[in-house]
């Protein structure tokens, strides 16, 4: 007999991948849709909705009815105020908690969260896991480093200008970060539903120890595009004067931006690598995609989509 689960963030970057590494399991799917959210496009999936958002306690509770499993993976990476971060990130885990404090749930977080002092993105993401430490029933938290691949528009500008064999970076010199593609991400989250993984919070990435320099990025990216990359270092007050003309935007009723001086601040962090390799070693898991592997599906899926 198939095991339902729950999941949040379905419509997301990361989401429709999560759903087919999780139908690809066996799993009998059970999806929570804002309304005004367009259904993923799965070939060959079959799922049950649930429509509403994470402050709907009805839509909660029939999402989490009767489920093995919750895999929370809905979240805001930007939002106009601070306080609406925490609305979602924090106060949406700890109501979906709350509601199925038995049932195993898994939270999809960032390593921003190790730095929250950082960002109010960084900060709610601490909160919500905080929140999960706090419930009876088994959970864990998977951190993110950076994600890109198929269906990423965040990172699409990046691309676009790889591709004018322009390579933009920030004047960080010594900065590292890890990154995963989206597929192997989810492939993590659906081994993290495994009864045999403790309750804890994990760091995941492609398994590149150390993590990469932006300059590793830009290489990867002209290799792929078949292009020669012209190294463009944008220094840090030139972002915060962008960072914020943005938020005067946002203030002034314009749509929610992605570059906010809290984000500067993430950008220049010195270190955004995994530094605990305890998830790989507790679900086995391996990365499918290195760096030049993932940079090479990501381009041709643009590509094909005519995003590029």
């Amino acid at each position: 007999m198939q095991k339902r689960i729950a999941v949040t963030g379905a419509t997301g970057f990361v989401g429709p991948h999560l759903v087919a590494a999780l139908a690809r399991r066996g799993w009998k799917l059970r999806l929570l849709i804002r309304r005004w959210s367009p259904l993923p496009s799965l070939a060959g999936v079959e799922a049950e909705i649930v429509w509403g958002d994470l402050a709907d306690e009805s839509a909660l509770r029939r999402l989490v009815d009767g489920a093995a499993a919750v895999i929370h993976a809905a979240g805001l990476i930007k939002a106009r105020r601070p306080e609406d971060f925490i609305a979602i990130n924090r106060d949406g885990t700890a109501r979906l908690s709350a509601l199925a404090p038995a049932t195993p749930l898994v939270l999809l977080s960032s390593l921003a969260a190790r730095e929250p002092q950082l960002s109010p993105y960084a900060a709610s993401k601490r909160a919500a896991e905080e929140a999960l430490a706090d419930r009876s029933g088994p959970w864990l938290a998977v951190r993110a480093p950076a994600v890109y691949g198929p269906g990423d528009r965040e990172t699409l500008a990046y691309f676009r200008m790889a591709q004018w064999g322009v390579a933009l970076q920030p004047a960080a010199p010594g900065a590292r970060l890890s990154l995963i593609h989206v597929a192997d991400l989810a492939e993590a989250l659906a081994l993290s539903v495994e009864p045999s993984v403790p309750a804890s919070v994990y760091e995941v990435d492609d398994g590149h120890e150390g993590g990469y320099r932006y300059s590793d990025m830009a290489h990867a990216a002209g290799l792929a595009l078949g292009r020669r990359e012209r190294t463009v270092r944008i220094a840090r007050p030139i972002l915060g004067a962008l960072a914020a003309a943005n938020e005067t935007i946002q203030s002034l009723g314009g749509p929610a931006q992605i570059l906010t001086r809290g984000k500067v601040n993430e950008i220049f962090h010195p270190d955004w690598t995994v530094h605990d390799r305890r998830f790989a070693t507790a679900t086995k898991f391996v990365a499918r995609f290195d760096l030049a592997a993932g940079f090479r599906d990501t381009i041709l899926w643009y590509r094909a989509q005519n995003w590029l």
